[in-house]
């Protein structure tokens, strides 16, 4: 009997940013998009991918839904998450990633996206 063995090559960050805004629709996340920050020197992550929700509730089940999937699919153990009891502006951050989930009035308030207008931005359809 012949063992045939997979080779499954380790995914890269763009890829695992896709996967992200997947894990981001898959709980109706809306106005999602992607700051491909790799060009700022000092930008502290690859990517932000940047999302709102409509209330404290939609936002923590988008988050966890992040983070469990980070964990249990792609396999990445080092997700960090702040803000989750909070609701308002919740982040998970993998290191070369940071997703933030804002409930929508908090997002019109930062327009955390504005601060990195330098960045390439890929906008995502409203599932």
């Amino acid at each position: 009997m012949t063992v045939i063995k997979s080779i499954i090559k380790p995914l890269n960050t763009d890829a695992i940013a896709e996967l992200i805004v997947g894990f981001i629709q898959d709980k109706k996340g809306k106005d999602i998009i992607s700051l491909n920050l790799t060009n700022i020197p000092e930008a502290v992550a690859d990517y932000f991918i940047i999302c709102h929700a409509d209330s404290t509730t939609q936002v923590r089940a988008i988050v966890d839904n992040v983070e469990h999937e980070l964990i249990n699919i792609v396999g990445l153990n080092n997700v960090h998450i702040e803000g989750r009891s909070n609701g308002q502006w919740a982040l998970a951050d993998t290191g070369d990633i940071v997703v933030h989930v804002f409930q929508t009035e908090a997002r019109e308030h930062y327009q955390l996206e504005d601060l990195w207008n330098d960045a390439t931005i890929k906008i995502y359809e409203n599932l």
